[in-house]
């Protein structure tokens, strides 16, 4: 018998080359060739055989949309875009030990009163699973466990019987199919596994969630084909040092793709946060430079959120930029604009910002929330402590209009907020705020002059109140 000829396939993008090199000619990836035995696939072409006449039908029809599965986990089905949605399959990536499994346990736990849930774990015993569930207080939920990694015992399992509500697999990388003679967690295993998963969930008619594990870039490892394959992609982002975790939907056929939902990590597991705003301003201190609150919208729900700056004599040599929490080439951005238009020369400094609570900003309606963090740290004037500030910043020094302008003015309003640092609207009308008093900025030489103006008036350098 023939020996079955070898291939490499880079365990980053899936390509298959007919030998090994240290870089993948594709993506460019280094040292991520791997041998695989090439199996007993189907053959290239269709032969002679003739196909079956698929059936043809228009747009509009007469099925009702299936009720979505909702968990009672507010964020999580705020995220999911209102619940589960039967047949669909959902990806959830994150760093390990943020928190997947213990959120998936408490959806699964929520979920089991309603239908049957079943939750296979590849990396756990069923007594590792058991001692979560104890921990978190749903040990006495129906939720079926097994601890597998067969995808052929997995499948042969789910096609009996009752279709169930809820499958998850945890995690998709642990899986395998004995037909292929990769490794798990190789790309061909990990696209094979969750096409039959996929498959089968879609034809049974069950939702079924998948974890993922993640690269040291933060995406989710295996071929990207995969984030492709299912329906909804979530990822589960936090720091170690907080106890926030932040569940973001990048990718959801079902719903907004722009929503997060906002938890707290305690020792009885992830409790969700109803008032994020609230939360992330808990430990605000007012008055102080180098600080701004940020009025940000997070798909359709405002947040409020604190900017920190600090600028420093920087060591000869080239100056250190340190960003958590946002985009650092954005920061050198924003650092041009303020020399350039608005006369702020403070690019030869060490530069800190960081976005206090561990959230990560994406819109670019932060631009003036920063840039008047960067001039308060560097003038040591400090911003009122009950002003928000939002607006993008282009090249020429504008300050544009931004989205959403009346949602973020009355969370702000909610939270004691009483003055607003933000785009001129150019003719747009705005319900006018009782709560809030609106200053328009129409370029950064504006914002730069406001801080100017209150050093003029006598503020106290370093925006420290006066002590009694």
């Amino acid at each position: 018998m023939a020996r079955p000829a070898a291939r490499f396939v880079c365990q980053q993008c899936g390509a298959v080359h007919p030998k090994w090199a240290g870089r993948c000619e594709d993506c460019g990836a280094w040292n991520s060739l791997v041998e695989e035995t090439g199996g007993d696939g189907p053959p290239k072409g269709l032969g002679t055989g003739k196909g079956r006449r698929i059936e043809l039908v228009g747009l509009e029809g007469s099925e009702q949309d299936a009720p979505r599965r909702v968990t009672g986990i507010g964020e999580f089905d705020r995220v999911a875009g209102g619940g589960l949605v039967p047949g669909s399959a959902l990806l959830v990536g994150g760093d390990p030990g943020i928190g997947k499994s213990t959120l998936l346990l408490q959806v699964a736990a929520r979920l089991a009163g309603s239908g049957t849930v079943l939750y296979i774990s590849g990396e756990e015993a069923i007594e590792q699973v058991r001692m979560r569930a104890r921990r978190l207080d749903v040990a006495g939920s129906p939720v079926s466990l097994a601890a597998a990694t067969s995808v052929r015992d997995i499948v042969a399992s789910l096609d009996q019987g009752p279709a169930p509500a809820l499958v998850v697999i945890d995690s998709i990388q642990t899986m395998y199919l004995d037909s292929l003679d990769s490794a798990p967690g190789t790309v061909a295993q990990v696209r094979s596994s969750a096409q039959e998963l996929i498959r089968l969930a879609k034809r049974r008619g069950f939702a079924l969630v998948l974890v993922g594990h993640v690269t040291k870039e933060g995406t989710i490892a295996g071929p990207r084909v995969l984030e492709h394959m299912v329906d909804t992609v979530l990822y589960f982002e936090g720091e170690r040092g907080h106890q926030f975790r932040i569940l973001r939907a990048v990718k959801n056929r079902f719903g907004p793709t722009d929503e997060i939902g906002v938890f707290e990590m305690t020792d009885r597991g992830l409790d969700e946060v109803l008032n994020p705003s609230a939360l992330f301003l808990a430990d605000r201190q007012g008055d102080i430079s180098g600080a701004a609150v940020f009025a940000g919208m997070e798909g359709t729900r405002p947040m409020l959120v604190e900017i920190q700056a600090l600028v420093a004599p920087s060591a000869p040599g080239t100056p250190r930029r340190a960003v958590v929490g946002w985009d650092g080439g954005r920061l050198s951005m924003i650092l041009a604009v303020l020399e350039a238009r608005g006369g702020v020369a403070i690019g030869g400094n060490d530069i800190y910002l960081n976005v206090a609570g561990g959230l990560r900003i994406q819109e670019p309606a932060a631009d003036l929330a920063v840039a008047a963090a960067l001039i308060s740290a560097s003038t040591g004037q400090a911003l009122p402590a009950a002003t928000v500030v939002f607006g993008e910043i282009g090249l020429s020094g504008e300050v544009r209009a931004v989205s959403q302008t009346e949602q973020r003015l009355k969370e702000a309003g909610k939270l004691g907020f009483e003055h607003a640092l933000m785009p001129p609207q150019r003719g747009r009308r705005l319900a006018r705020s009782a709560e809030v008093t609106l200053q328009e900025i129409g370029t950064v030489a504006e914002l730069c002059a406001l801080f100017d103006e209150k050093r003029a008036a006598g503020g106290r350098p370093g925006g420290d109140r006066p002590r009694s």
